[in-house]
């Protein structure tokens, strides 16, 4: 410490830290802490510490003497004397800055003296007149205490004479209260004087009073009960009235009921006044709905209509329109409602009951009355309210509907606010939700009935020939059957017609979500609510909307697949070519497009299970193919069936030597021609193999080369068919398979490969049921080069109809009489020239 001490008063040079350390080491000298308190620190007992209270000089000059040598002692006493002046000019300087201060300690000390000297005098002269004040009193209660007595007993008498007296004019004082209509006051007298009447009444004076104010109550108990039922005064009077029976002792629910009685004649007439507005529709009207839907909306003419459909639905109630019935019904029921709840709620329930009347608990049993009633009487207005929503059927405009939906639900939660626990808003919620979603259902019937119609125009238009130069495309073939005619009088094109209709169904679903989009508007106030916004977007809109009509426009597509019949009934293939179009696109793009715009629009949130866009894709897909597959069999089975007939109305045993190619076979290569047309407006070209450089110069011998050795002999014997089936067996182990109704692709090779294969399957099945002479296989070998001079551009794979026609070649000469085939020259000659 002693180092620390001589550190700090080396480095010190003055002001505020020389100071510090000053008081520092007074403090340290007077043993205070940092407060200025006696510091609790265990003293030093070492006798060495100069700074302890037990330190010794003799034993630390020894020390010293012992331990530090004599330049040491030196150091330590040039040290010592620096500390020692340091420390007096430290106290010298303390002692005068605190100079003045201890002068003002010492006046401010004298003057206190003087002050309490000063003091002590007045609280003598204080002490001496109390003392006189208490003997002048114990004097004059000494004087007084006998009349103090007599006082106290005159008081009694007095105020027993004057309830004597409050009791003997009761009866003027009540009758009194009863002419100036003072009904409150009246009760509280009786009140007052009603124990004492009670507890006397075997007395005969007490008896009569008794009686007069038992009589005088009755009458007055008669007025507030015509006044209660009367119910014309103010809601105070009122309240006061119910207040006053109930203390007179009148049955807290017969009151009750007599109130909610008379609000119920009230509200059932408003009920009764809402009842006659709504009108039975005809049946035949509501019919004839689905023939205007969607009229007003932005889009709705077909995609061959040049005019617009413009009739609208009537309304189904000529006096008002919805948000009328709505604003009547809130006006005149709720708002009644709302006032009978108020007032019953401040006479029976929030009014503060005392005395008897709170061990009754009468607020509870009118909570459950009032609960009753409001339940009841809401019940019948919802059926009303719903029965009026029902009529709504017209789904052009969404305003009235929406705005009438939002006022009846504003309405309603004045009733929440009044009536807590009441089922009424949840109720009133629920047909909200209702309505919402019956109006779904309504635009989405209303969607697909204009799908339906769409199809029909575009039938027609397919069934109508008009000019257009893009339906044509020069192609030089003929009409495409089921559909488009050929040439200069060929209907829209198909690119149009599905663009057109495409759009026109993409346009209804805009309009359509953008009136379903009212009902989610910012200002609308079920809108923001959880139990509506949620599932209404999500499982409403989305899934019972959007969805449910991408699935219906897929199935509905694939119907067209179901019919029967060689010719696939009464479809039109260009239709059947159209929808698959329509359906790819859906799967590619126009679905996500859709249900993006439908989450983006009304912000769905996908709490619960939805529909993924994979599977609607792929449904679309499946539908897209189902429809090509079938157009595919169609087209293929209308030229099969010319082949067929080509082939059973002819007699190939004793026809004439082949000059020309057959007209059946010219018709099927323009068919054909106008049919790869036809798919190459809607899909893609497609790969084909790569061609040969001959392609159209193939031969068709009896024979193929490959077999033509073993099966050609130089005469016809019965052993021959035995072989050459048995070769063309073994030949076709090691030929690829032709599957001839396999699924096709998306694009026009595709298909026409398809088409291709079913017409010479036919035509090869049907050539093995006939027997040909000498000039019938020879017009088979024509027919059947002139087939493969054409039809070979049109498909993936050109060995594919060389195989097949090779077959049909090669059956007619195995079912030959005379089998001598045409020389090729001569085949070529002829298809040349046909």
């Amino acid at each position: 410490m002693e180092s620390n001490m001589d550190d700090e008063m080396v480095s010190g040079d003055g002001g505020p830290g020389r100071r510090r350390r000053v008081h520092g080491l007074l403090k340290m000298y007077y043993g205070l802490n940092e407060e200025g308190k006696d510091s609790q620190e265990p003293e030093s007992l070492d006798p060495c510490d100069i700074n302890g209270p037990h330190f010794d000089p003799e034993h630390y000059l020894n020390k010293l003497r012992r331990e530090c040598s004599l330049a040491e002692l030196m150091d330590q006493e040039t040290l010592m004397v620096k500390q020692i002046r340091s420390l007096d000019s430290d106290m010298q300087t303390l002692v005068y800055e605190n100079y003045n201060k201890f002068i003002s300690a010492t006046d401010t000390i004298r003057k206190m003296k003087n002050d309490f000297k000063k003091m002590e005098d007045e609280m003598d002269c204080l002490s001496a007149n109390m003392a006189a004040i208490t003997e002048f009193s114990a004097s004059i209660s000494g004087t007084l205490q006998d009349q103090h007595a007599q006082i106290t007993k005159l008081s009694g008498v007095h105020t027993l004479l004057r309830k004597l007296q409050f009791l003997f004019e009761l009866p003027a004082r009540l009758n009194k209260c009863l002419e100036l209509q003072a009904y409150a006051q009246a009760v509280s007298s009786h009140r007052r004087a009603r124990c004492v009447l009670q507890q006397y009444s075997h007395l005969p004076s007490f008896k009569g009073i008794q009686d007069d104010c038992h009589a005088i109550m009755d009458k007055l108990a008669q007025e507030l009960r015509q006044k209660f039922r009367d119910g014309g005064t103010s809601a105070k009077d009122l309240s006061q009235c119910v207040e006053l029976l109930l203390q007179l002792d009148e049955p807290a629910e017969e009151l009750c009921d007599k109130f909610l009685s008379h609000a119920r004649s009230r509200l059932e007439s408003d009920l009764q006044g809402l009842e006659a507005e709504i009108r039975p529709y005809p049946v035949s009207a509501v019919k004839d709905a689905s023939a205007h839907r969607l009229s007003t909306t932005a889009g709705a003419t077909s995609p061959t209509h040049n005019s617009p459909r413009t009739s609208a639905l009537p309304s189904p109630s000529s006096n008002t329109d919805i948000l009328e019935f709505i604003d009547r019904g809130c006006n005149e029921f709720v708002s009644s409602l709302c006032l009978v709840i108020t007032s019953y709620q401040e006479l029976f329930i929030n009014h503060a009951q005392t005395g008897e009347l709170a061990s009754k608990n009468i607020p509870q049993m009118a909570n459950g009355k009032l609960h009753a009633f409001v339940d009841d009487l809401a019940a019948r207005y919802f059926s009303l309210v719903e029965r009026r929503i029902q009529e709504e059927k017209g789904v052009g405009d969404n305003s009235l509907l929406v705005r009438a939906l939002d006022r009846f639900h504003r309405r309603l939660q004045a009733v929440a606010k009044l009536l807590p626990g009441s089922a009424v808003p949840n109720k009133g919620t629920e047909i909200v939700v209702r309505a919402a979603t019956e109006r779904v259902k309504q635009y989405l019937s209303a969607l697909q009935s204009f799908y339906m119609d769409s199809l029909t125009d575009v039938r027609q238009a397919l069934a109508t020939p008009r000019l257009s130069v893009a339906g044509a495309s020069g192609t030089g073939g003929g009409a495409l059957h089921g559909g488009l005619a050929s040439g200069r009088d060929a209907p829209n094109s198909l690119p149009e017609l599905l663009s057109s209709l495409s759009a026109s169904i993409l346009n209804q679903i805009k309009s359509v979500l953008a009136s379903v989009h009212l009902f989610t508007a910012k200002d609308i106030t079920f809108s923001n609510k959880p139990y509506f916004k949620g599932e209404f977007c999500s499982q409403g809109v989305r899934e019972s909307l959007v969805v449910n009509f991408i699935k219906f426009v897929c199935q509905s597509s694939r119907q067209f697949c179901e019919s029967a019949g060689d010719k696939g009934g009464s479809t039109p293939p260009a239709l059947l070519l159209l929808l698959s179009r329509l359906c790819l696109d859906y799967e590619t793009s126009t679905i996500s497009y859709i249900l993006t715009l439908t989450d983006e629009q009304f912000l769905v949130q996908h709490h619960s299970p939805v529909t993924p866009v994979t599977t609607l894709c792929a449904e679309a897909r499946e539908a897209a193919q189902k429809l090509l597959n079938h157009y595919v069999k169609v087209q293929g089975l209308i030229i099969s069936q010319m082949l067929r007939k080509s082939v059973e109305t002819r007699d190939w045993v004793n026809t004439i030597e082949p000059r020309n190619v057959r007209a059946v076979m010219k018709r099927v290569v323009e068919d054909t021609t106008s049919i790869d047309v036809q798919v190459g407006l809607l899909y893609e070209e497609g790969v084909r193999k790569a061609h040969s450089s001959d392609s159209s110069k193939r031969t068709f011998s009896v024979y193929s080369s490959s077999r033509q050795q073993a099966r050609y002999a130089a005469s016809y014997t019965p052993s021959a068919p035995m072989d050459t089936n048995l070769l063309s067996n073994i030949h076709k182990l090691f030929s690829e398979r032709i599957d001839i109704f396999s699924s096709v692709e998306f694009n026009k090779v595709s298909v026409m490969t398809g088409i291709i294969k079913i017409s010479l399957k036919t035509f090869l099945e049907c050539v093995r049921l006939r027997t040909f002479g000498r000039y019938g296989l020879q017009q088979i070998q024509v027919d059947c080069h002139y087939l493969q001079m054409y039809l070979w551009r049109f498909v993936s794979d050109e060995n594919l109809v060389h195989f097949l026609l090779d077959e049909i070649v090669g059956s007619s000469a195995h079912r030959c009489l005379d089998p001598a085939p045409m020389e090729q020259s001569v085949i070529e000659v002829i298809c040349e020239r046909g």
